[in-house]
């Protein structure tokens, strides 16, 4: 059997929506499974942005993007993920295959994301990453708010731990050639959130989620057969 491991960080319930659809797509091919896995957040919450004014009170981009709502939003999403195992080194060790998804912070991945991979540096040494295929989806406030810098930056540590990276390719995404506003590209599958999060997946970005997750898993299920680097 071969094991796919879907590890997440969601903040606001769009990354752990997409990881679902992705699950979806690992499960159409056959000898394979999946483990759902989350990174955790900090255990020092102190240092973070909180406008104690309601929504009709705040003014400029604090009302544009609703950030009083939002704590509300993360706390309910976080009580809602507490069934999810939190992700652990070992796991990233058994798995054939890991499909990486977080939200974009800055045009680049969260903290929480960063200080996880940074654990798993050790593997640049010991290898056990080396050779497995690997793909990233994300999400973002807007089409212009970074999903695309923060698929491809965030390639850089999983190169690092010998991973192959695995994409969209145009042929088999024709819903992302389009001047529509939705995520997705070459680089991995990516949601639009809303500036306020407000905004869920839609089905044209379920989808590409769902294919990723198949071709991720029909890679990594021809190199468990095959073991081209053994």
């Amino acid at each position: 059997m071969t094991n796919i491991l879907i590890i997440y960080y969601s903040a606001f319930g769009h990354i752990a929506t997409l990881s679902e659809a992705i699950a979806e797509g690992v499960q159409k091919v056959d000898g394979v499974k999946y483990k759902h896995v989350r990174i955790p957040e900090f255990a020092d919450r102190s240092i973070r942005v909180v406008n104690q004014r309601s929504n009709d009170e705040q003014e400029g981009l604090s009302q544009h993007f609703k950030l009083t709502k939002r704590v509300v939003d993360y706390e309910r999403v976080q009580q809602e993920q507490l069934h999810i195992p939190v992700a652990t080194l070992d796991d990233l060790a058994k798995a054939d295959g890991i499909i990486w998804g977080f939200p974009t912070y800055l045009g680049t991945m969260p903290g929480q994301v960063k200080s996880f991979l940074d654990q798993a540096g050790q593997f640049c040494t010991t290898g056990e990453l080396e050779g497995k295929p690997t793909a990233l989806f994300t999400s973002a406030g807007s089409i212009h708010g970074g999903h695309e810098a923060t698929l491809l930056n965030s390639l850089i540590p999983l190169l690092h731990l010998g991973m192959i990276f695995i994409g969209l390719p145009y042929s088999q995404n024709p819903e992302y050639l389009t001047d529509k506003a939705i995520g997705c590209s070459p680089y991995g599958v990516s949601t639009l959130a809303g500036p306020d999060g407000s905004r869920t997946p839609c089905q044209d970005e379920l989808t590409m989620a769902g294919r990723l997750g198949e071709r991720v898993a029909r890679v990594a299920k021809s190199f468990t057969v095959a073991k081209p680097f053994e």
